[in-house]
């Protein structure tokens, strides 16, 4: 399988260590990197935009959430936000573009539920009583690892950086066909994922483990590969984000406005690269960012209500002409500085097509009507956002075949082929950065083990697995900010042991307590195994550690996978996709990208 060249590792110092189109009309030309136009494609978008009202062309452009399990369910969460009870009245009312699942608006219990919404969802797209038949798109957010609403018995996986670690992109390719393959059997056409951004500053708050790596080469090269995976072998549409790059900051754009401090030169080494090559790729979307980079535009607007980010260099420069869509528009990052009805304007006037959840939809509809009259926005504008939105409906097969065999469901999601796939890809995602006095690997027979650290769930898988194997096993959890009571429970407790596997979660500066709890067990003179389950950053604030793996993720498949890594009946063979820097913020590089090693 082919795996991504090497790149030359940065030199450690903090510069150095930052170093690793115009709107169209109704019939919306596609760019030279888009997949082709379909059989009838062109006819039926013009045919359907002439029979649009205004209050259709202004649904087209909107992406929101519902509360229920079933089209049907009525929920007071709908009538407070919509006026009306049923998620489908709230698309029939709204005319709706698409609908984004979550857990939280009781969307995604199991497959055939999300299958039955999304084909009853689309029922009501199609049956509004109006002259146009317009089928939703619906989505979700199914990066895997950190972010993932579909759960089991769907196919799981790592996430981006744990798959980055193989340096393999048929295995992330692979990843992406299973996903795609198993959200359009629920109905689920379009997946905000591949994460674009190149993860370069490790305390960043809200990407991390979801990049695929801190070297714009190594991103670019999977972010490739995942919109082909998605798109190309699972037939769903991909959405790269966050443009143009979320990847260094301190700050989380959901509750405040980050600013990216790269140059432009900076920017074009750096952040360009990975949406370059989705675009390439043929990306059907791109999702914006909120965030503002003055080197791209001295205004300082966060970068979905920028025009020469959005037009400038999105479209002109880059030459994308898919569907570009905003994050959130009930994140902290888009409204602070104009509101609600403006930053909508606004993220149209930029470049925007469509708007994802929009915190109170009469105030996004009144503000695009009230844009119309006044001429700050025409009809020819939206016009052709919704000719860019209704042509990539048609040519992925929403028009032709909107809705699912629920029948079929039980033969394509979580399947064995599915789970052995996701099984070996991960197997291969561990790195073993130390392990100094040769802890591992552990022979788990006749061995008593103490689990311990973050996570309950994370714990109890780890604890099974190994029980599974023949130790005797015992399971102290004592989450990301353990106690001192915790931690003398847990030193007590490992002094009966043999060894302890000790998982630990996103150590920062000024939160001791992890860094405490690993200590105090390692001054039993038992032999500690560290794990760190998200982010690979915390051996920094771990000196003397004497075993230490990277797993980039703590769902149960990396936990039952590692648990076959630390037993030694597979070899870890995973890569570091980042370097890793001290923690003093000395710039000097502690581990650097590509470490790692077997036993």
């Amino acid at each position: 399988m082919p795996e991504v060249p090497m790149p030359v590792p940065p030199s450690p110092n903090r510069r150095r260590f930052l170093a690793a189109a115009a709107a169209t009309t109704a019939g919306v030309a596609i760019s030279a990197t888009a997949r082709p136009a379909a059989a009838g494609q062109h006819g039926w978008v013009r045919s359907t935009l002439a029979r649009m009202t205004r209050d259709e062309i202004i649904g087209q452009l909107i992406i929101s959430y519902v509360y229920g399990a079933t089209a049907d369910t009525s929920d007071d969460r709908n009538t407070e936000l919509y006026g009306v009870a049923t998620p489908a009245e709230v698309v029939q009312t709204y005319h709706l573009g698409g609908v984004i699942y979550f857990a939280w608006s009781d969307n995604l219990a199991d497959p055939q539920q999300i299958g039955a919404l999304s084909n009853d969802l689309q029922a009501a797209s199609l049956t509004g009583g109006t002259k146009v038949r317009i089928p939703l798109q619906i989505t979700t957010d199914q990066e895997m690892g950190v972010v993932t609403r579909v759960g089991p018995p769907a196919t799981q996986f790592p996430g981006s950086m744990a798959v980055a670690a193989t340096r393999n992109e048929t295995s992330a390719r692979t990843a992406a066909r299973i996903t795609g393959a198993e959200l359009k059997a629920i109905g689920i056409t379009t997946d905000h994922a591949p994460d674009a951004d190149v993860n370069v500053n490790p305390l960043n708050p809200v990407i991390g483990v979801r990049s695929f790596s801190s070297d714009p080469t190594l991103a670019a090269a999977l972010v490739s590969a995942q919109v082909k995976g998605y798109q190309d072998d699972g037939g769903i549409i991909a959405t790269v984000k966050h443009f143009p790059g979320h990847g260094d900051t301190v700050d989380d754009s959901h509750t405040g406005l980050p600013v990216i401090h790269h140059s432009r030169a900076e920017w074009e080494r750096i952040d360009r690269p990975p949406f370059a090559a989705a675009i390439t790729a043929g990306v059907d979307m791109i999702m914006t960012a909120h965030i503002v980079v003055p080197s791209l535009d001295p205004a300082e607007d966060p970068a979905t209500l920028s025009r020469p980010i959005m037009t400038g260099i999105l479209r002109q420069q880059l030459g994308f002409d898919g569907v570009v869509i905003t994050d959130s528009m009930a994140m902290e990052g888009v409204r602070e500085k104009y509101g609600d009805a403006e930053a909508t304007v606004r993220a149209l006037e930029a470049g925007v097509d469509q708007l994802l959840m929009a915190p109170a939809p009469q105030v996004a509809t009144r503000a695009i009507n009230e844009a119309l009259d006044s001429g700050r926005l025409t009809m020819a504008e939206l016009r052709a956002k919704v000719a860019r939105v209704l042509n990539l409906k048609y040519r992925n097969g929403l028009v032709a075949n909107p809705t699912v065999d629920l029948g079929a469901i039980d033969r394509v999601v979580g399947t064995p082929d599915h789970l052995a796939a996701a099984d070996d890809i991960t197997d291969h995602t561990h790195t073993l950065l130390v392990n100094s006095d040769a802890t591992l690997p552990i022979r788990p027979k006749e061995t008593k083990i103490l689990v311990t650290g973050y996570g309950v769930t994370t714990g109890k898988t780890l604890s099974a697995a190994l029980t599974d194997l023949g130790a005797t096993t015992t399971l102290l959890t004592t989450g990301s900010a353990p106690t001192d009571a915790a931690i003398t429970a847990a030193a007590d407790a490992a002094t009966d042991h043999d060894v302890v596997v000790v998982t630990s979660y996103k150590i920062r500066d000024g939160d001791n307590s992890q860094i405490k709890l690993i200590a105090a067990l390692q001054r039993t003179g038992v032999p500690v195994v560290v794990i760190a389950v998200a982010e690979p950053y915390d051996i920094a604030h771990l000196p003397d550690v004497t075993t230490y793996l990277a797993t980039y993720s703590y769902n149960p498949v990396s936990m039952r996978s590692v648990v076959r890594v630390i037993t030694g009946a597979v070899n870890p063979a995973g890569r570091l996709p980042v370097d890793i820097p001290a923690a003093d913020g000395s710039g000097d590089l502690l581990f650097r990208l590509g470490d790692g090693g077997g036993f």
